[in-house]
């Protein structure tokens, strides 16, 4: 006897579910905010976005609080008295200033949570008189600008853009010769200086004590790491092939990396800057790099962002790069999961689990 077949189930998609749960929690949402579920009280957890920041970076935050997004602008700039006056909490890039103007926009401000490592952008004195929190995701992108910092010594120190464009342009093929192409140091036995053993400066010294490097370092204290610790910044440029500067920005390292330095670095040295542009006086760099104090130099950050000088743009002794040091999806997911457990912990009248102590 032939058994009769089974009916097929119809399997929802995964995009279908998500989209199904979206809107439901949406209609939700909108019938707490309106009043409509008896035995629900609802305020939502209003946040103003004042960096500029992709919508993509702010989906997953979004789907938590209640965002506005001042798209970069001052706060009044782009919002009423009205719209901000609820504003409980704010998402910034930790590079970009923010004072105590913009924070006297917001009247029930109580929290600054920064999207990434970085907060030197932030008025901690204007902060502490207003009694606002502060917040970053502390090492959530170490990784990624570690491997960036190696990717730009490489990319440098081997002359791979030279190399590439020599190939493109059929000089290879053509056996043209080029000064471009001579053969330069190798990485074992480099001498590679880390300046700051953050999160950031431990996994570069890791990654690079790799690649059969001798590593030291200099900062503020001693660490407990395999590297030698230098006692001076200047003993260290003086000391090292490769300087990776890897430091902490703030007023105290305003253009440490100066004309002087640079000449300590010297004609064969290189100078990686995955920090902050204002580690670095980028006239005096400009300078060193076009009559060869220095070899070569691989820069992710800018003293005035997002314009790197024409000058450095016109140099085949240096790597470029749109500060992408943590521009990477799992960096981003790490960020996230920072900003989401900082602002769930504010909201909730908790301490937040990634402070800033100022």
């Amino acid at each position: 006897m032939l058994s009769r077949p089974k009916p097929r189930r119809h399997i929802k998609s995964e995009n279908e579910v998500c989209r199904r749960t979206t809107l439901r929690q949406t209609s939700f949402n909108a019938l707490k905010l309106a009043g409509a579920i008896p035995g629900e009280s609802y305020m939502a957890d209003k946040v103003l976005i004042y960096s500029r920041f992709p919508k993509a970076m702010m989906k997953r935050i979004g789907d938590r609080f209640d965002l506005i997004d001042a798209a970069g602008k001052k706060p009044a700039e782009a919002f009423s008295a009205d719209e901000l006056r609820d504003v409980r909490a704010l998402i910034t890039a930790g590079g970009q200033a923010l004072k105590g103007d913009v924070m006297d926009m917001l009247p029930q401000l109580g929290a600054i949570i920064c999207y990434g490592t970085g907060y030197d952008g932030v008025d901690f004195k204007a902060a502490a008189e207003r009694k606002i929190l502060v917040g970053n995701s502390p090492g959530a992108n170490a990784a990624s600008v570690a491997d960036l910092a190696l990717t730009l010594m490489l990319a440098v120190t081997r002359r791979i853009l030279p190399a590439d464009q020599y190939l493109r342009e059929g000089g290879w093929s053509q056996a043209k010769p080029s000064p471009l192409m001579s053969p330069q140091p190798g990485n074992p036995g480099r001498k590679v200086g880390v300046y700051g053993m953050g999160e950031i400066g431990r996994k570069i010294a890791a990654r690079v004590a790799a690649f059969e490097t001798e590593v030291a370092y200099y900062s503020r204290s001693k660490h407990d790491v395999p590297y030698r610790h230098i006692e001076s910044l200047e003993a260290l440029v003086e000391w090292c092939d490769v300087l990776m500067v890897a430091v902490r920005a703030g007023p105290d390292t305003q253009h440490i990396i100066n004309a002087d330095m640079l000449k300590k670095l010297g004609p064969n040295g290189y100078v990686i800057n995955i920090s902050r542009g204002s580690v670095i006086d980028e006239a005096a760099l400009v300078t060193a790099l076009t009559d060869k104090t220095i070899a070569g130099a691989g820069l992710d950050v800018f003293e005035t962002e997002p314009h790197a000088p024409g000058a450095l743009t016109t140099l085949l002794n240096v790597v470029l790069t749109p500060h992408v040091g943590g521009h990477t999806l799992d960096s981003h997911v790490s960020m996230q999961d920072c900003v989401i457990a900082n602002l769930t912990a504010y909201f909730a009248d908790k301490p937040l689990p990634y402070p800033v102590a100022s």
